[in-house]
């Protein structure tokens, strides 16, 4: 029996399921479905409209046969929550689990009472006198039944008070004056939880003996009303059924009543009941939610179990689509396996990475784009979380300008040192801010461009060379490299760093952090070492204020005023955690008193190196063929430039997100190429996007949905845009020389740490880190991912495999003199990963890695493969399609 909905006609079938089948298996979490049902996004492309959010409650009748009275006893959002009566509480939320029989008896008692759709009662009575208009019901029963309805029913509601309020005690007919909501429903949590525009629907269900034949009624209102207090959140009420009938053995109506509240919380359900016009259709979606029910054999589970909330929910895509196929006709159906066979076609590349075919195109595309914007870049960063984002980054990029400001002075020897190190840092910095496509992106130096830089001073140290003057020659060449780079839109190839190079390296600067920070912190074993108890030196001793000992004493405030409070602090923790943490290192390092290194900023504006000034002379001592020579290395740093910023580029714009503004990757490196010449002619350090601080940038940023349903994660609803904290942390930057007398109560211990977690963070989120456990890990104890239902392991390991060996090669290289080519070998993974084609099958590839451009436009042609093809059917893989691979590089800041 198919179901017909009114305005179907207004669907355009063929195009909408072309874009629901349309899924990246790689865009990850952030580009996925809502929870609670299809998203905005979701309901565009599918051409349906977005429903409001549905409140669910159940109230059963008790008391029978003496004082009869309704008490909630369940209420569902998107989990059910059950009433622990003699905990007095609501039920942690759980995936509600149903009994079949309770579903086949509500479809044969729904087949047989009243059904009214767009039913135009205004108000609980007029809606009471509606449902008790049945033929089976004599006027007596009628008038006592109408009086059982109008009766207010018990909730549980805690309020701001220290004890649940649970009213009203005395079952009594409600008057007209009556049927306004009461203050207990207004002061009800539950309702800060639901978005605005949330509807409800009322389920009453239970048994009375005056009935001889069982009644059922289904409702829905025309226009939403608010029942007075029939639910505990003052809600206007879509739906309304009633379940009664005569005493039975069980629980038979309390299970039918907690069926029809689940059946309302499926989303797709109530997309078809909203739009249902008779009988026929609400039994429609009755069995085409059946047709999806999975069975739990008896012997196998415990009924009584609750299963907790899933951390994602699958897609609803597929069953969307199925429903709209559906509804439209066969002439859809014979058109939609040929729609199916390329619905998984590979997403085709953004608007910033296609070629325009003219010289600086793609750079002038990226400033029209970007410039439409730039008013909303600084007016969204009014928001107090940009405050701890620019606290937290803040402080990571301070550290970043010691620690690299001082390897550097190592490196040359003095030629450059802290002072540039800050002051480049906040130049750069803030112009790129100002300017970039990105400006979420952090410039900061990286570890292998310090690689480079030492390597250019021994060479100049060797062969007697002046030192920043060809420093000067090869940033200008690599000016030069870059723009041709911009100019012939050569940013367009970042669409072949595959996930392969960019979990290679972002792993190797994540183990560059770890190891530092270790190292770093190792060394102040020597300079500061540990005092063993006893020591003379110094010592730490706790003793209690009195014999009775510790007394802590509490402040009583006001229920209200302390709930509000601790809701505050909670999410003032949530913002600040990591700038909270570091406040909390400082405070014990000075309570404790411990000897411990503090942060050391210079003092003094003036370079490093005695003698010089700010501008860099262009030859010094230098031959001038040296000018011409200086190309060859320029050609290499500018390799790794290129490499180091878009690889980070392409990270932080990935599709999960949910970036509004677009990227703007000839922007950006057109950006590198003009600091690139400023920094070389000041002698200052280079810089080039810090993949690991920038990634910490964003998601300190991340923006989440307030309003969750109990036992809903918040929805993640994107990054928050803008440059302002970019720009407040490089100036801040810069005026920390001025800031000497404050910094210096920082331990470096404290900032050591932040190092060590943001390197520890990014490395365990992706998905090479993942394989590698499984290396080391007995097949029975491997977590059920995707890739090992679909690759076998053997084959993943030796994926893994050679993502080790490029890794250990590349930190090889970089700590060796051979560290001249590391740029190449950069390069190289981008070959590796090409060559990887003839090992593995594109169905490995693509759930282990992406595919390439070519071998996109081949499958495009060709169409996907059967056993990774995307069809209609209800095949494991099908919908497994739809749901992320694997965790991408995600740093939890907060």
């Amino acid at each position: 029996t198919k179901m017909k909905l009114p305005g179907q006609e207004e669907f355009d079938i063929s195009s909408t399921c072309e874009n629901v089948a349309t899924g990246e298996p790689e865009s990850g979490p952030g580009s996925g479905l809502s929870p609670d049902g299809p998203s905005d996004t979701d309901s565009r492309e599918l051409g349906v409209p977005k429903d409001p959010v549905l409140f669910i409650q159940l109230n059963e009748l008790m008391g029978w046969p003496q004082a009869l009275e309704w008490r909630e006893t369940g209420r569902w959002v998107l989990f059910e929550e059950k009433l622990e009566v003699g905990a007095g509480r609501w039920s942690a939320p759980h995936v509600p689990t149903l009994a079949l029989p309770s579903l086949q008896k509500l479809r044969s008692l729904l087949a047989e009472g009243l059904v009214l759709l767009d039913c135009p009662a205004r108000s609980l009575l007029e809606l009471v006198e509606q449902v008790t208009r049945v033929e089976l019901l004599s006027p007596e029963l009628r008038g006592q039944l109408q009086a059982l309805l109008l009766q207010r029913p018990q909730h549980l509601i805690w309020t701001t008070r220290t004890r649940p309020c649970c009213w009203s005690a005395h079952p009594r007919e409600a008057s007209h004056d009556e049927e306004a909501p009461m203050k207990e429903q207004h002061q009800n949590p539950l309702r800060q939880k639901l978005p605005p525009g949330a509807e409800a629907a009322a389920v009453l269900a239970g048994e009375l003996g005056s009935l001889t034949q069982p009644l059922g009624v289904f409702v829905r209102l025309r226009d939403p009303v608010v029942l007075g207090p029939l639910t505990e959140v003052p809600l206007p009420s879509r739906f309304f059924c009633l379940l009664l009938g005569p005493p039975t053995l069980g629980r038979g109506y309390h299970e039918m009543g907690r069926a029809v509240a689940v059946l309302l919380s499926d989303r797709q359900f109530q997309w078809s009941v909203r739009r249902a016009s008779n009988l026929h259709d609400l039994l429609a979606a009755l069995d085409a939610f059946l047709e999806e029910v999975t069975v739990l054999p008896p012997g196998r589970w415990d009924p009584t179990a609750r299963i907790p909330p899933p951390k994602c929910l699958p897609s609803h895509h597929k069953r969307l689509a199925s429903q709209l196929r559906e509804f439209k006709g066969s002439s859809v159906r014979r058109r939609a396996p040929a729609e199916d066979r390329h619905s998984h076609r590979p997403h085709p590349p953004s608007p910033e990475l296609r070629r325009t075919g003219r010289l600086f195109g793609g750079f002038v595309q990226d400033v029209r784009r970007k410039a439409s914007w730039y008013p909303s870049d600084f007016l969204d960063a009014l928001h107090p979380q940009c405050f701890s984002a620019v606290l937290y980054i803040y402080l990571a990029t301070v550290t970043n300008a010691i620690t690299f400001g001082g390897l550097l002075g190592e490196a040359t020897n003095g030629a450059q040192g802290v002072l540039e190190s800050f002051l480049g840092t906040a130049v750069a910095g803030a112009a790129f801010c100002l300017m970039a496509g990105q400006p979420l992106t952090i410039l900061s130096s990286t570890g292998p461009v310090l690689v480079f830089e030492r390597l250019l001073f021994s060479f100049s140290r060797d062969y007697s060379l002046d030192y920043l003057p060809f420093r000067l020659w090869v940033g200008i060449w690599v000016a030069i490299f870059c723009l041709a780079l911009v100019a012939t839109e050569a940013s367009v190839l970042v669409r072949y760093f595959t996930r392969f190079t960019e979990e290679g390296f972002c792993a190797l600067i994540s183990l560059i952090f770890i190891y530092d920070a270790v190292g770093k912190m190792l060394s102040l074993t020597r300079a500061y070492p540990i005092q063993r108890p006893g020591s003379p030196t110094y010592g730490c001793f706790c003793q209690f204020p009195d014999p009775q000992g510790n007394e802590s004493q509490w402040i009583r405030t006001k229920p209200k005023d302390r709930d509000d409070i601790l809701s505050v602090m909670r999410k003032m923790l949530s913002d600040f955690s990591s700038v909270l943490a570091i406040l909390l290192g400082c405070g014990l390092d000075a309570f404790l008193g411990l000897a411990t290194p503090k942060l050391m900023v210079p003092r003094e504006f003036k370079p490093t190196l005695p003698g010089r000034g700010w501008l860099v002379s262009p030859f010094g001592a230098n031959p001038w063929w040296l000018s011409v020579a200086a190309a060859l290395p320029a050609l290499l740093l500018s390799i790794l430039i290129f490499m180091d910023q878009q690889i980070t580029a392409v990270i932080l714009n990935r599709a999960k997100y949910r970036l509004q503004k677009g990227a703007g990757f000839h922007l950006d490196l057109f950006c590198v190429a003009v600091l690139m010449l400023l920094t070389s002619a000041l002698g200052l350090p280079w810089y080039v996007s810090a993949t690991v601080i920038s990634l910490a940038h964003m998601d300190s940023l991340r923006r989440e949905s307030r309003a969750c349903a109990p036992g809903e994660p918040p929805s993640f609803l994107g990054i928050r845009e803008q440059r302002l904290t970019g720009l407040v942390v490089f100036i801040l930057t810069g005026i920390s020389i001025f800031l000497a007398p404050v910094l210096k109560f920082i331990p470096m211990p404290v900032l050591y740490g932040l190092f060590l977690y943001m390197g520890v963070a990014a490395i365990s989120s992706i998905q090479f880190t993942k394989r590698v456990q499984l290396l080391l890990m007995p097949a029975k104890y491997q977590p059920d991912l995707l890739l090992l239902r679909h690759v076998p392991l053997n084959r993943i390991h030796l994926f893994t495999g050679i993502q080790l060996a490029c890794l250990g090669l590349l930190w090889i290289i970089k700590s060796t003199p051979a560290a001249i080519i590391f740029p190449l070998m950069l390069l190289g993974l981008v070959g590796v990963r090409k060559a990887m084609e003839w090992v593995f099958s594109p169905q490995e590839l693509l759930w282990l890695d992406e595919l390439m451009p070519e071998k996109e436009r081949n499958i495009s042609e060709k169409g996907l493969e059967p056993e990774y093809s995307f069809s209609g059917s209800d095949s494991e893989d099908s919908e497994l399609m739809y749901q992320p691979k694997s965790p991408e590089i995600n740093i939890s800041v907060n």
